[in-house]
Formats: structure tokens, sequence, C-alpha cells
């Protein structure tokens, strides 16, 4: 449903690793976005494991990766049960306030034309 002045509202959350939750150290590592009103959430991942290692040598990423490839199955909206609920409410889940290691920053508004050029610019300047 387009709206009349042809902007989209939208909200995005960065996506982060902390390998050390109790040091507060971490490295974007995604991006998740949504338009309500377009009932839209898509995330991308980008996984630098020759970064991480430089950061955290001694981390073991393997059940991150597993996570990370959950977030993104969610947000395309698999079959689970989160996946399968409405956009705004996978969103809702995935950015929501965790002691993990896999989390997210507060989400942050924003308003469009283009949603998918959008979501390319900001993973661009806040995760490449």
């Amino acid at each position: 449903m387009p709206n009349p002045c042809g902007n989209h509202l939208y909200e995005y959350a960065v996506v982060r690793y902390s390998p050390r939750v109790e040091r507060e150290e971490f490295i974007n590592v995604g991006l998740v976005m949504m338009c309500k009103r377009r009932r839209w959430v898509r995330a991308r991942i980008h996984w630098n494991p020759r970064k991480i290692q430089a950061l955290w040598p001694d981390a073991d990423t393997s059940e991150a990766v597993r996570q990370l490839q959950s977030f993104e199955s969610i947000a395309n909206g698999d079959s689970s049960p989160i996946g399968m609920l409405e956009a705004h409410e996978r969103f809702r889940w995935l950015s929501a306030v965790r002691s993990a290691a896999i989390t997210t920053s507060r989400p942050h508004p924003g308003i469009t034309d283009d949603l998918e050029a959008t979501f390319d610019r900001i993973f661009s300047e806040q995760v490449l």
C-alpha cells in the first residue's frame, strides 16, 4: 500500500557480535530493517572471520554463525513460530534488548522513497 507522500517510514537496527558480553565490546555484523506499512522486513549478515579473529583470537564463533543464520531466516519469514509472525513483530523480536553474543542496536527511524536502496546504503555505512 503506497504512502500518499510517496515516502516510507522505516526502522533499522544494527546487528552486533559480542563474544565477551561482560566487556561490552562488539563488532557490527549485520542490519535488520522494517517498514510496517509495507509489511516489509529485511536482514543481511556480513561475517568477516579474519576481522573477528584479529580482535578476539580465542572466540569460538561456531555458535554465533548458527545464530546469525537463524537471524536472517527469521527475518525472511521462515517456518519457525517467530518467522511466521507479521513483519513488524519479527523485527521487534529480533531487535529486542538482550544480553547475548548476538545483539542489536536500539532501533532508529527514518523515511525514504526507496527501502531497498536505503537498506543497502545503511548496510554499507554501518557494517561493511
